[in-house]
């Protein structure tokens, strides 16, 4: 029996490879007509399939399903309700000056009114911020609200490793639960790979929610390697909200030799944006656990204190702090974190600075960049001297030379490893969150970012980035171009896989 099944494989095999050219002619048609793919990443794949031929196209089913427009992540209830509310909004904007300080509300009307419109990012108005930038204080205040908590707790991270920073969450929430509070912790099944089944097992037992975004199929094996739940969110009772780059995990307090000191940014929320958060949560979880939120109101309502506060703002009693959390996915076709990005860069008058720990730009987001610095915009760059995923960062390093030869300063960032997220814009404007600054945050992972409006708040992270700098060896365009040729090579091969990385 075991020889028959042998030659019956040997006989297939033998009849593809016979027949290998029609094969890769059908898949190639596959790739080019039926998904809608960008030109560079499409001329890549191809390349895998010639010179891979038929795993090419099976690393491509693997890595490259196309869930743009599929309803799986839709519950048309809430869209109805989120459409009307945010088609509220954008007629109130476009008939009415902006709550936010002009000349302020002048300038980025239309930004805000993009991201309105194209995924309904409500403007709120009515806020606090804090920001955090080392894992130890900000997983301590984390700790801290978690033990207020009076009715729910809702907890999504990438990446949820079973370690001593979890340990230090787990006993809180198990009280929380025994006290009647409601505890949802959501993880996605690539980034949550490494945590025991039974761990999980034991916080459903103690009567903890869990859900899994794509979880793995047979055993650890995930066929949307892909498309990672990207997005880290805290909501509790809807008066909190954090929102940033710390995952769960040892390593983001710095307690990992390989990348010592961790550098971060995660940003605290009080006020009407931790419901866009909760919001957010609300649709992930929908999906994953198959249980709809939104039918209890409970979860959405806002605290009478925060809606006086509110009309005060809007009377002009009190200096507002704009807040737009703006989403982006596979699942949606507007790359809703990149354009607003390109929209800060051209809107540049005096400087742009960037931290990301991955800069894989695609051609516009480059050439935004470059076009602001060669007009004077002082544009700078700040980047890891380490790499957590080495293909990326050669790509990266390929990407800082065009940069540099446009006028832009870059850094590598020296006394750890540097993983915050974020563009602070002429001390006025800001974005920080989840997203990266390379095309698999833009198209591929579901992200979440906050846009503040609010000059404070923007100084103060830029006042952050300036102390970085003390941090950090500048890449000058001599240096760079007198990189040895083993360099030049991993670049350039790295470069070339960028759309796929």
């Amino acid at each position: 029996m075991n020889m028959e099944i042998i030659e019956s494989m040997a006989e297939a095999w033998r009849w593809l490879m016979a027949h290998l050219l029609v094969v890769n002619l059908i898949l190639s048609i596959v790739i080019v007509f039926f998904q809608r793919r960008d030109p560079k990443a499409v001329w890549t794949w191809l390349m895998a399939l010639y010179f891979v031929p038929v795993f090419g196209f099976l690393f491509y089913l693997l890595l490259c399903q196309d869930i743009k427009k599929s309803k799986m992540f839709h519950i048309k209830e809430v869209e109805d309700k989120l459409r009307v509310s945010a088609r509220g909004q954008e007629l109130f904007l476009r008939s009415h000056d902006l709550s936010i300080d002009e000349p302020m509300g002048r300038d980025y009307k239309d930004l805000v009114l993009y991201n309105l419109e194209l995924s309904g990012a409500v403007l709120t108005v009515n806020n606090q911020l804090d920001v955090f930038s080392d894992g130890e204080e900000k997983f301590e205040d984390l700790r801290r609200e978690l033990r207020m908590a009076r009715k729910f707790i809702h907890i999504q991270y990438y990446i949820i490793k079973n370690d001593e920073v979890f340990d230090s969450l787990v006993p809180i929430l198990m009280d929380k639960v025994k006290e009647g509070v409601e505890v949802r912790i959501l993880y996605d099944g690539m980034g949550g790979r490494f945590m025991p089944k039974r761990r999980w097992e034991e916080l459903r037992q103690a009567g903890i929610q869990i859900g899994e975004f794509f979880p793995a199929f047979l055993g650890r094996l995930n066929f949307r390697v892909n498309y990672r739940n990207h997005r880290k969110i805290v909501v509790i009772d809807n008066e909190v909200g954090y929102v940033g780059g710390f995952n769960i995990g040892k390593e983001y307090i710095g307690k990992d030799k390989k990348f010592g000191f961790w550098r971060d940014t995660h940003l605290k929320i009080r006020g009407e944006a931790v419901i866009s958060l909760e919001i957010r949560f609300a649709l992930d979880w929908n999906y994953a656990a198959h249980e709809n939120l939104f039918l209890d109101a409970r979860y959405f309502n806002m605290d009478p204190e925060i809606r006086r506060e509110t009309r005060e703002i809007l009377e002009g009693k009190k200096l507002p702090l704009g807040i737009q959390i703006i989403t982006s996915g596979p699942d949606v076709e507007s790359r809703q974190i990149r354009n607003n990005y390109l929209e800060l860069y051209h809107k540049a008058k005096k400087h742009i600075y960037i931290q990301t720990p991955y800069f894989v730009p695609d051609d516009a987001v480059l050439s935004a960049l470059q076009i602001a610095a060669r007009s004077g915009v002082d544009v700078r760059l700040m980047i890891p001297c380490m790499p957590d995923h080495p293909f990326v960062y050669w790509a990266t390093y390929s990407y800082v030379g065009d940069l540099l030869e446009s006028g832009a300063r870059c850094y590598k960032y020296e006394d750890g490893f540097l993983h915050a997220k974020g563009v602070m814009t002429d001390g006025r404007v800001s974005c920080y969150g989840t997203a990266n600054m390379d095309i698999r945050s833009f198209e591929l992972n579901f992200e979440v970012n906050a846009t503040i409006y609010d000059e404070e708040t923007t100084e103060k992270l830029e006042q952050i980035f300036l102390y970085d700098l003390q941090s950090c060896h500048e890449i000058t365009l001599e240096e760079y171009n007198e990189r040895p040729l083993w360099i030049r090579f991993k670049e350039q091969c790295c470069r070339l896989l960028s759309p796929l990385l």
